[in-house]
């Protein structure tokens, strides 16, 4: 199985959403952050992706027909370049929104409280769960300081950077395989570009500010992941 579809967009744009899309319009199963998150081993290819080393995408991939979100937006250049028969969309979504919503939610994720990390440190010799995910957490920490600066409190900043990244994504991409989009403007487009009919249903929303930390919370409590 070979990925037909792969999202570069960065968190908060939608990209949830999009996952549920795709996934209702044939392309599934979607690989998205929660995937990860579920199978916490195969951090060690996002780690080579990161060292810059080879890294056996077609493995990590196996059993999924799209993909989605961090981290795989991280390495959209390796994995676009992996897949050059697969089409692209890149989700946007106007910086002031996508700044608050990456606050209250990702950012707020990947900065825990002192609070909030001895209650799961207190929980780990306890819970197998929990340090399976732990190095997954420590890693999205570091991706965020990586990506959008150790302040993610310096909004303007952050949004620097937030654009810097959506100008070389779209300067990179294949413009003939690619689709600029966002969620918020439904099936139409998507359906469209990827040349299937658009569904009597509505178009899926999800993972809003409070589902997210609901999530948050039963991740660092070692329930199942389900966003």
């Amino acid at each position: 199985m070979s990925l037909q579809v792969i999202g570069s967009g960065v968190g908060r744009t939608g990209t949830h959403s999009l996952k549920l899309a795709l996934e209702q319009l044939g392309f599934g199963p979607c690989y998205h952050m929660e995937e990860l998150l579920r199978n916490p081993d195969r951090l060690v290819y996002f780690k080579q992706a990161e060292n810059g080393e080879a890294v056996d995408w077609n493995k990590l991939f196996d059993g999924y027909n799209s993909a989605v979100d961090y981290p795989v937006a991280r390495y959209y250049k390796q994995v676009i370049t992996a897949y050059p028969n697969a089409k692209i969309i890149h989700t946007i979504r106007d910086a002031e929104s996508w700044y608050n919503s990456a606050m209250e939610t990702i950012f707020w994720a990947t900065k825990p409280s002192v609070g909030r990390m001895l209650k799961m440190v207190i929980r780990m010799p306890f819970s197998p769960a929990i340090r399976e995910r732990f190095p997954v957490l420590i890693y999205d920490g570091k991706l965020m300081d990586s990506i959008f600066g150790k302040n993610l409190k310096d909004k303007q900043e952050v949004i620097k950077r937030y654009n810097a990244i959506n100008a070389e994504t779209l300067n990179f991409l294949p413009k003939d395989r690619s689709l600029v989009y966002e969620v918020k403007q439904g099936w139409e487009p998507l359906c469209n570009f990827l040349n299937v009919p658009i569904p009597s249903v509505p178009f899926p929303r999800s993972n809003t500010k409070d589902q997210f930390k609901q999530n948050v919370a039963k991740i660092a409590a070692g329930k199942p992941v389900e966003m």
